[in-house]
C-alpha cells in the first residue's frame, strides 16, 4: 500500500520559514499557485528553486480555463510546460471551471453546466493540456454558488466521464464537496460514492465562511470539524493519497498549519489501520 504524504499551500508570509530554516520544515511537499511562477527568471523562480531543493512541489494553477468553448491558451500551455520542466513537480492541476472568454479573464473560478456538451468541449481541452504538458493533469472539483436547471449529470457523474475520457486524475477537494453540498442540497457522501475513488491522486483541505445565504469558499479559517469528518470518509474511500492544506488568507503562523497537518496525518493512519 502506498505510503500517504502531507503538504502545504506555499505562500508569500513562509517564505522565510522553508527557506531559513536550519533543517527542512515537516511536510513532504508543497504546492503553490502555477501562475505566480510562470515568468522565467526574477525573484519568485528563483525562490521556487531554493524551496524545491529542500521540498518536492505540486504546481496548482487558477486559469487554464478547461471548460473554455474558446479553447485552451496555447501560449499559457507552453509557459506552465517550461515550469514544469524546470520544477519536475509531482503534480500538475487545474480546476473543473472557465474563467476566460475572448481576451477577458475573469479571474474567478466560474461553474459549468454538466452537460454531453460541455463533457465534449472539457475533455478536449484535457487532451490538448495533456499532449503539451507531456504528462496527465489533475482535476479539481470546484466549489459552487448556482446550478444550471436540469443539467442531466451530477457534478461526480461528469467527473467519473471526464476520467474516463482523458485518462486524467482528481484532485479531490473534501471542503469544496461540503461547500458545494451545503449551498445546493445534496449529500456529500453520494459525490464520495460516485467519484472514481481510484483517480483520486490528492486532496485538499481548507476552511470556509457563512456568507448571508451560502457557504463561501474563503479559504481564510481552520479547517472546520465537519471537513475534517468528511476527509475521514474520503480517505476510507480513495485509500492514503497525497493530503494538504490550503490557506490564502489571514494566514497564520507555519506552527499552526502544521498542527492542522497533523491532524490530518493522525486521521489517515487511523484509516489506514483499519483497512489493513
Amino acid at each position: 500500500m502506498p505510503v500517504p504524504t502531507f503538504g502545504l499551500g506555499l505562500r508569500k508570509p513562509h517564505y522565510g520559514d522553508f527557506l531559513e530554516a536550519t533543517k527542512p520544515v515537516a511536510v513532504d511537499f508543497v504546492e503553490v499557485i502555477s501562475e505566480n511562477f510562470m515568468v522565467a527568471g526574477g525573484r519568485p523562480r528563483q525562490i521556487l528553486r531554493e524551496v524545491r531543493e529542500r521540498h518536492p512541489i505540486a504546481l496548482h494553477g487558477v486559469s487554464m480555463s478547461i471548460g473554455s468553448a474558446d479553447g485552451v491558451d496555447r501560449d499559457y500551455l507552453a509557459r506552465l510546460r517550461a515550469l514544469a520542466d524546470e520544477i519536475d513537480p509531482l503534480f500538475v492541476s487545474d480546476h473543473l471551471c472557465w474563467t476566460r472568454i475572448g481576451g477577458f479573464n475573469s479571474h474567478d473560478l466560474l461553474p459549468l453546466p454538466y452537460t454531453e456538451e460541455a463533457l465534449n468541449v472539457v475533455c478536449a481541452n484535457i487532451a490538448i493540456a495533456q499532449e503539451v504538458l507531456g504528462r496527465p493533469m489533475l482535476v479539481e472539483n470546484p466549489s459552487s454558488y448556482v446550478a444550471f436547471a436540469d443539467a442531466p449529470m451530477t457534478e461526480w457523474q461528469f467527473l467519473d466521464a471526464m476520467c474516463t475520457r482523458t485518462g486524467c486524475r482528481l484532485l479531490l477537494d473534501v471542503n469544496n464537496i461540503h461547500v458545494s453540498a451545503a449551498n445546493h442540497g445534496f449529500d456529500p457522501l453520494d459525490y464520495l460514492a460516485g467519484i472514481p475513488a481510484d483517480r483520486v491522486a490528492q486532496i485538499h483541505l481548507a476552511g470556509h465562511s457563512q456568507g448571508r445565504d451560502l457557504l463561501i469558499d474563503t479559504h481564510d479559517k481552520p479547517v472546520p470539524p465537519v471537513v475534517w469528518a468528511l476527509y475521514e470518509r474520503a480517505v476510507a474511500l480513495v485509500g492514503p493519497v497525497a493530503t494538504m492544506i490550503e490557506r490564502d488568507d489571514d494566514v497564520p503562523p507555519l506552527g499552526d498549519l502544521l498542527e492542522e497537518l497533523d491532524i490530518a496525518r493522525a486521521i489517515a493512519r487511523l484509516e489506514t489501520r483499519r483497512a489493513a
